[in-house]
């Protein structure tokens, strides 16, 4: 049975200002500098290219759509994933208190979280069913898994259904108490229990990471059809999935492992330092970003779009 922690004695090294000496005064400013210029070039950049990136793929597909009333397995995913980003994006907008935090009750925090969570996971696992649909173009389908891609409506149900377990899950490990007091609101509570972050890494980088390697490697290692085009003509047909894939991957990476790290903060009873507080701030920015980046790869790469 999970018991519930005492999540109360922690806080933001930034708030903690009882035991302070002028060298960490200067820190926190510094490092408060840094973030506030980092968040006045993601709101001034990157949310207008990746919501107007976003609404461009939404209105071209839409439009495929009701003109020719089909619409590709591919597509209909990227619908679904561009969807999931664009409300990553506006979720984001809780960054522009930075350096401070957003002040909200416990409640209306984890409300927030709940659908940051859902957005994030769903946007992870829907490309991995993106991959392997490209997967099963290369090599076609024998298997009962196979024919199930075929029908991608009844998979992003089974996605959507999966991340809002996830997403349930991850607003328990939240944490039960205290949701009448008011906190400092981050998108991952600074207040959630350890396993908060534990269970995210696992199931929100850890698992979707192994899916995705096991599909490139297929991609890469088993000898295609005699019919199938060659390996380097397969990847130019849909160049803007092998793009996003770099890019997501090398952002989840830094922002989960500095989530990873906060976990072992946690556990050892520390609040960390001004610059650890610093870093997590980038990492969680560097992650809109790359919702934002997604976007514009897949209006500037997929055919469709371009």
């Amino acid at each position: 049975r999970m018991t519930s922690h005492n999540m109360t004695w922690i806080s933001y090294p930034s708030k903690n200002l009882a035991f302070t000496s002028p060298e960490e005064i200067e820190d926190i400013i510094a490092s408060q500098n840094i973030i506030s210029r980092l968040m006045h070039c993601y709101i001034a950049f990157f949310v207008p290219t990746g919501l107007i990136a976003g609404i461009c793929i939404l209105v071209v597909l839409i439009k495929n759509y009701v003109q020719h009333k089909v619409i590709e397995n591919l597509d209909l995913l990227l619908l679904h994933f561009t969807i999931s980003n664009i409300i990553m994006i506006l979720l984001s907008f809780t960054v522009i208190t930075r350096p401070d935090y957003l002040t909200a009750t416990h409640l209306a925090c984890n409300v927030l979280s709940f659908f940051f969570n859902f957005s994030y996971f769903n946007s992870q696992y829907v490309f991995v069913l993106m991959l392997l649909i490209l997967l099963l173009k290369r090599f076609p389908p024998r298997t009962a898994l196979c024919k199930a891609t075929q029908r991608p409506i009844l998979c992003a149900g089974i996605v959507l259904t999966y991340t809002f377990c996830l997403s349930l899950t991850e607003a328990v490990l939240v944490g039960t108490d205290n949701y009448h007091l008011e906190t400092d609101c981050q998108l991952d509570p600074l207040f959630a229990w350890p396993e908060y972050e534990i269970v995210k890494f696992t199931f929100g980088f850890g698992i979707p990471l192994f899916l995705q390697i096991l599909c490139f490697t297929v991609l890469l290692a088993k000898a295609a059809p005699a019919e199938a085009p060659a390996l380097q003509q397969h990847i130019r047909t849909s160049p803007a999935v092998y793009v996003t894939s770099v890019t997501m991957f090398m952002c989840r990476l830094f922002y989960n492992l500095m989530l990873l790290f906060r976990t072992t903060l946690k556990l050892q009873k520390s609040t960390g330092t001004t610059k650890n507080e610093l870093v997590m701030n980038i990492a969680e920015i560097v992650l809109f970003c790359e919702s934002c980046a997604s976007l514009v790869f897949i209006l500037g790469l997929h055919k469709p779009c371009k």
